[in-house]
């Protein structure tokens, strides 16, 4: 971790994603339902979910801005007790300045996580911008830190560890579950 990252990460006090291809693989399953419909789904990672739980531990607040509406990105926000899940916004500015004013936090204290072209508007506006390591080469190019994990696959948890490790928090979890 840089001096610059460390420093960044050490005043975030709200963490945003984007849903498919960040805190998911991108893949979407399409499952018929008891009524005969087909159900969206997606699968999420078990440790993001963990860490962001952490975060709210530590009074961090965590939410998603997704362009596809999902009954399973919905629950899963519930979950993890994000404060701030929006779906169906394609244009996410009026979304982050409207959460940013809800909560209070300065855009310097806001980090977002995503992947493609409609989460680089976010990225140049907040003050700790993160690609997954599947991202478009382009969101790449307009990040701080690229995580070394991909969407679904640890890379929310590793964002997580992170800010946990930037704010002197992580010894704290280690110890809780009796880590050395």
């Amino acid at each position: 971790m840089t001096a610059d990252i460390r420093d960044r990460a050490a005043r975030i006090r709200l963490l945003l994603m984007d849903v498919d291809g960040t805190l998911t693989d991108g893949r979407l399953l399409n499952l018929p339902g008891a009524d005969g419909k087909m159900v969206e789904t997606k699968m999420f990672d078990s440790q993001d979910g963990i860490a962001l739980q952490w975060l709210s531990w530590y009074g961090i607040q965590t939410g998603v801005i997704s362009g596809r509406v999902s009954l399973a990105t919905e629950e899963r926000a519930r979950q993890v007790k994000m404060t701030y899940v929006y779906q169906g916004h394609i244009e996410k500015i009026p979304i982050l300045e409207e959460i940013a004013a809800k909560s209070g936090v300065p855009l310097d204290q806001v980090a977002y996580a995503g992947d493609d072209l409609t989460d680089v508007v976010i990225m140049s506006r907040v003050g700790l911008a993160i690609a997954v390591a599947n991202a478009r080469p382009e969101v790449k190019h307009a990040a701080h830190y690229v995580t070394t994990a991909s969407g679904g696959s640890g890379a929310i948890r590793e964002v997580c560890e992170l800010i946990l490790q930037a704010q002197g928090k992580w010894p704290e979890i280690l110890r809780k579950y009796q880590v050395e």
